[in-house]
């Protein structure tokens, strides 16, 4: 096996990263990992329980995606306690890198204070761009999962024609859905119907919005909110994969008695091992566009 010079600190996150690891470990490169109780880590993983130290033995440092749910700590599944990320960031010298997912203007704020590089994987184009497919059939696997009417023939509507809304449409065609994506620019609504989807207009969504069966939500802001969720009908499906808060007002939607299920972070829970391999090419991207030779 070729073994790497550049050496790996894992912290936190959910499957995702526990398969990220392996793979950087089964591909020569040393990997300290921290925040994970799991016996499926490969033995060559160094297991560490000191962030400092952690860190200090690393060139890169590979936070989770996304990288925090609160601003303050790093989102993990597996870790007991809460870990602070100005823990983590007052300990990475400016020589090393720090890469997540998911970071927001609050969090660049707390890692401004100090010297090192910070780089958003979820800004890298590619990895936005085939992160859409497990997010989109996991959506896909959500609705089949908690309905009684088959995707074929059902009356689907997409909100939003970003990188996971094109994706999620394409695959919803695929299953012969009855399908319209609602978008706000002309442009989009040029291409939907280049596509062959039907195309909604955003001003005309109260209009027919009680006509769908499965409503995807890709926006990342309040859009079903209760005048909306009102004219939906009650044997409807809302699946919002939009980021957290997403865009339902779930308390009217219980109200209401409509289902609305929050599915976020869906690579890391139906598709873990495609993810991660996904967030390692990434990674040797962003790595290579450095100059550095891995």
């Amino acid at each position: 096996m070729t073994y790497h010079r550049i050496r790996f600190a894992v912290i936190g996150g959910d499957l995702r990263q526990i398969k990220l690891i392996n793979l950087l470990a089964s591909k020569g490169y040393q990997v300290n990992m921290f925040g994970f109780d799991n016996k499926n880590i490969d033995s060559r993983v160094n297991l560490f329980n000191n962030i400092r130290e952690l860190i200090s033995d690393a060139d890169i440092i590979v936070g989770p995606i996304p990288c925090s749910r609160d601003n303050k700590t790093v989102y993990s599944d597996y870790l007991d306690s809460s870990t602070m990320l100005e823990d983590i960031f007052k300990n990475i010298s400016e020589d090393k890198i720090f890469m997540a997912g998911s970071i927001t203007p609050q969090i660049k704020e707390i890692a401004e204070q100090y010297p090192f590089k910070v780089i958003d994987l979820l800004e890298r184009e590619e990895l936005a761009i085939l992160n859409a497919i497990p997010t989109a059939e996991g959506a896909i696997l959500y609705a089949m999962g908690n309905s009684e009417i088959t995707i074929h023939g059902s009356k689907c509507l997409v909100l939003g024609f970003g990188k996971c809304g094109k994706v999620l449409a394409h695959k919803l065609k695929g299953l012969d859905a009855d399908l319209t994506v609602e978008a706000r620019k002309a442009e989009d609504l040029a291409l939907i119907k280049s596509y062959g989807y039907k195309a909604l207009y955003l001003q005309d969504l109260e209009k027919f919005i009680g006509d769908y069966d499965f409503i995807f939500n890709t926006i990342p802001a309040l859009i079903l909110n209760r005048d909306l969720l009102q004219k939906i009908k009650k044997s409807a499906l809302i699946i919002d994969i939009a980021s957290k808060p997403g865009g339902v007002d779930y308390s009217a939607a219980k109200e209401l008695g409509i289902q609305a299920i929050l599915a976020p972070s869906l690579p890391g829970k139906v598709a873990p091992e495609s993810a991660a391999l996904i967030i390692y090419e990434t990674i040797l991207n962003v790595i290579r566009d450095m100059g550095v030779i891995i």
